[in-house]
């Protein structure tokens, strides 16, 4: 499998969030990671974005550790947590290409139409809404042309219309091979997606 987990475990401070979770995703494949708050979900994803070292266990990326083979997992995934990592005196296109070209990849124009940013591509960040922020963060993805999408909450501060826009694009992201681990209180609707579940420990 190109992206598994075996027998993660995390822990803050003195308590065990997690332990034992494993699963695997192959291309075309999404998890959606549930549970309530304080169950593990964002520690979950940043774990697999390398942002946080797992107490126990180990994952891999096309069999190798992604803690030790961290340039190759870098280019091939993408994490969006709850804070953009916009650059707010750059504008939404600077700030698209500068982590599309971190990827190796600039399909930038594409991207701003996916999430309809073409009329703010040359507004500074730091102008834009909540929602528009997190529109040029989604539209990260599109331009990177990653392999793995790990994301947090991909959903928070969108109405309706652009839930939609971001639902048909992870779909066509998982038709053409890609894979996704996200965490959202809201189900996208999409077939095929597994789940996990973090209530009741044991991942």
């Amino acid at each position: 499998m190109p992206f598994s987990v075996q027998n993660l475990a995390c822990q803050r401070a003195d308590q065990l969030i997690f332990e034992k979770l494993s699963f695997t995703l192959a291309p075309g494949e999404a998890i959606w990671v549930q549970g309530r708050n304080g169950a593990g979900k964002s520690s979950l994803l940043r774990i697999c974005a390398r942002l946080l070292r797992p107490a126990a266990g180990q994952i891999c990326w096309q069999g190798e550790d992604i803690f030790k083979d961290a340039e190759v997992y870098g280019a091939a995934s993408h994490y969006v947590g709850h804070q953009d990592a916009l650059k707010s005196v750059m504008t939404v296109r600077e700030n698209i290409s500068f982590w599309a070209e971190y990827h190796g990849a600039a399909d930038v124009d594409t991207a701003l139409q996916d999430f309809e940013l073409e009329k703010l591509a040359d507004t500074p960040a730091g102008l834009l809404s909540q929602g528009q922020k997190k529109r040029s963060n989604l539209a990260r993805l599109a331009a990177s042309q990653a392999t793995l999408w790990i994301l947090d909450e991909p959903l928070s501060a969108l109405d309706r219309h652009f839930i939609e826009l971001f639902r048909d694009r992870l779909q066509r992201h998982l038709e053409a091979g890609g894979m996704a681990i996200f965490a959202t209180h809201q189900d996208l609707g999409l077939e095929g997606i597994h789940h996990i579940d973090l209530d009741g420990g044991g991942g």
